[in-house]
């Protein structure tokens, strides 16, 4: 179907961690994953985009709708938009939680309010909304043996991935205003001043504080990773290879803290097909 053929497309291109992993689902979820994927990618472009805040939130609000069409069950192949056909179609191959895009556009909210987060347990709510979200979502394709424990577990291992980025976005996210590291964590570590430099504030621990992050982050690498075993092999190898490069990149931000306000830090191509070989084989990464 040409309306999933552009959904790959927008995943080959925009994102290269996700995409190695889907390669190795067959064929019907690698699909159904892509539509994910590109309409999770449309939210996300919406809230990084150029438009006025305004403009963003009516793009948000018609993407609430759109999803209320496939709901409904009214989207037809002939429709104009290939992300909502696509994403029509694998709802019904697949029991997609659909509620969790909306998730995902409150966490998009959250970012255009200019939300802050005074406690980890702030950043724990916008983390579920962003990353969690789509955890439970790829659950709906993959399938589970244990639905309930799963999707904690999937939510577990977003948040592992959501701390992962903001450690490799910090540098970025300063450059455009914005800061998801706690309040409570900069205080302690000296870094109020934020990181809009490319060496760390005068006076802070600023290794300390990437260290306690990646520590945390470490542990729930740990307790995300207990859903391996509830999934397929295929499923289970699709997880490892994701999580296993974003667990390598957080490797390398917690072995030098100061490079993530040098550049963004990256695997290169064979490292991040070996991760994706190694979980075919069984492997975590």
């Amino acid at each position: 179907m040409a309306a999933y053929r552009y959904c790959e497309a927008v995943t080959a291109l925009q994102a290269r961690n996700f995409s190695y992993g889907i390669r190795l689902l067959p064929e019907p979820k690698r699909l159904a994953m892509s539509a994910l994927y590109a309409l999770a990618r449309r939210v996300d472009d919406i809230g990084d985009g150029e438009l006025s805040p305004e403009r963003k939130a009516e793009q948000l609000g018609a993407t609430r709708a759109l999803l209320d069409e496939i709901r409904d069950g009214s989207v037809t192949e002939e429709d104009t938009d290939p992300i909502k056909v696509a994403l029509a179609d694998a709802a019904r191959r697949f029991p997609i939680p659909l509620d969790a895009f909306d998730e995902l556009i409150d966490g998009v909210e959250m970012d255009l309010r200019g939300a802050e987060y005074r406690t980890f347990d702030d950043l724990k709510v916008y983390c579920r909304c962003v990353a969690g979200s789509i955890g439970r979502l790829s659950l709906g394709v993959y399938g589970c043996e244990d639905p309930k424990r799963g999707a904690e577990y999937a939510d577990t291992l977003g948040l592992a991935l959501q701390l992962t980025n903001i450690l490799r976005d910090l540098r970025e996210d300063a450059v455009n205003g914005r800061t998801y590291l706690p309040a409570e964590d900069l205080a302690r570590f000296g870094c109020e001043q934020g990181f809009a430099l490319s060496t760390p504030p005068a006076g802070a621990d600023f290794t300390g504080l990437v260290a306690f992050q990646a520590q945390r982050a470490q542990g729930y690498f740990e307790e995300g990773l207990r859903l391996l075993p509830m999934l397929d092999r295929r499923s289970r190898a699709c997880t490892a290879a994701m999580a296993g490069i974003y667990h390598r990149l957080l490797g390398r931000i917690a072995a030098d803290p100061e490079s993530v306000l040098r550049g963004r830090v990256s695997l290169p191509g064979w490292e991040k097909a070996y991760v994706a070989l190694s979980g075919l084989a069984g492997g975590r990464s």
